[in-house]
């Protein structure tokens, strides 16, 4: 590691890291660098997932351009039923 940090927490806080460290075996610091990174993760996958639907809501279909949902549906029901009738 090269670099430190003084941070001051409450006592739930600390009670709670200490409880964890105690359950786990792991030291107080190593959680709170897991937690760290779990944020992180966290929050670039939530910026991936948002992007994604930023770019699913712009695109824009031809108008009459493929199946309705229900046809797509349909369609799908009527190719399992050819499945189960060669079976």
């Amino acid at each position: 590691m090269e670099r430190r940090l003084h941070l001051l927490i409450d006592q739930e806080r600390y009670d709670k890291l200490s409880a964890e460290s105690a359950r786990t075996g792991r030291s107080v610091a190593d959680i709170v660098r897991a937690s760290i990174d779990l944020h992180f993760d966290e929050y670039r996958d939530q910026a991936r997932r948002a992007e994604a639907a930023r770019r699913l809501l712009a695109y824009a279909p031809d108008d009459g351009a493929g199946e309705s949902w229900d046809e797509m549906l349909e369609a799908r029901a009527r190719d399992i039923q050819d499945m189960l009738e060669c079976s």
